[in-house]
């Protein structure tokens, strides 16, 4: 189906909740996150408000899922989830639960910075019968100059202890630049190697509900498990980074390609502050 579908009236924005409140994080929190490169928050979402906006996301990804091969025919990264990016260019009522100052407060809370853009959003639905997510770094895909990068992890429906959260190498952000592997069997193994030699903690949060989430930063090592119940794991997720940012040398096609896609019309050295990336939260 085009990605070009235009939304439906019952997708309407008017009226559905702004999520503009706070959040309010201990300091104990923010520095458990900086530690760590990872937190898992109870409640981000309340039960009404992913009552309104998950049957909106949980359509647009039935509409544009592009999987035409049942799971078990598909590669390691086909397997591991159904992944539509920026819906809320496609729906304004998505774009509301998109640009939630709630949750933009929060990333830039743990951060450490007065002010976020966004870099995109992605839907991450991960099929009964769905595989692992290998071991990666997110920001290997994104040519941003900065450690001030965080992606926040949101189930809109509940995940049970057999699914669980991500799974976090502890610590692993302070390394920076590990490697260029982008998600493989390959990542997988090395990067699982890595960990084990340098003795990062491995967590899992387990069971989630619908609304809590995890932040992580753009360099914290992670993977996911594989979904071996007969529901689909709905998780949305929303990336974001410091404003004032500049645009790194793509030193990889990953990079080039995100910088295409995600920057439009920045350049090396440049700020990263393309329309797609609007300032969704100031102090």
């Amino acid at each position: 189906m085009s990605q070009e579908k235009q939304a439906e009236p019952f997708e309407q924005a008017d009226g559905l909740p702004l999520m503009q409140d706070e959040y309010n994080l201990t300091n104990e929190q923010i520095g458990a996150y900086q530690r760590d490169g990872h937190i898992f928050l109870r409640g981000v979402a309340s039960p009404d408000e992913i009552g309104v906006y998950e049957p909106i996301i949980s359509r647009w990804v039935q509409a544009l899922n592009y999987h035409d091969k049942p799971v078990h025919k598909r590669d390691t990264y086909g397997k591991a989830f159904i992944q539509i990016t920026n819906l809320w260019q496609k729906s304004e009522a998505v774009k509301r639960f998109v640009f939630a100052k709630r949750f933009a407060k929060i990333a830039a809370d743990l951060m450490g910075v007065d002010c976020v853009r966004i870099y995109h959003d992605q839907a991450l639905f991960k099929e009964p019968g769905g595989g692992h997510t290998p071991w990666h770094q997110d920001q290997i895909y994104w040519p941003l100059d900065t450690d001030k990068t965080i992606t926040m992890w949101m189930p809109l429906v509940p995940v049970s202890e057999e699914v669980g959260s991500m799974t976090f190498a502890s610590g692993s952000h302070l390394k920076g630049y590990i490697s260029k592997l982008e998600i493989s069997d390959e990542s997988h193994r090395t990067l699982r190697q890595y960990i084990d030699d340098k003795g990062f903690p491995i967590v899992s949060y387990g069971a989630m509900a619908a609304g809590d989430a995890t932040f992580h930063a753009g360099w914290t090592l992670h993977s996911a498990p594989d979904n071996p119940t007969d529901t689909m794991r709905e998780v949305m997720t929303i990336i974001y980074y410091a404003d004032g940012a500049k645009v790194a040398e793509p030193d990889s096609n990953a990079r080039r390609n995100d910088l295409q896609a995600w920057l439009p019309g920045c350049r090396p050295g440049g700020l990263a502050a393309s329309p797609l990336n609007p300032v969704v939260y100031q102090k």
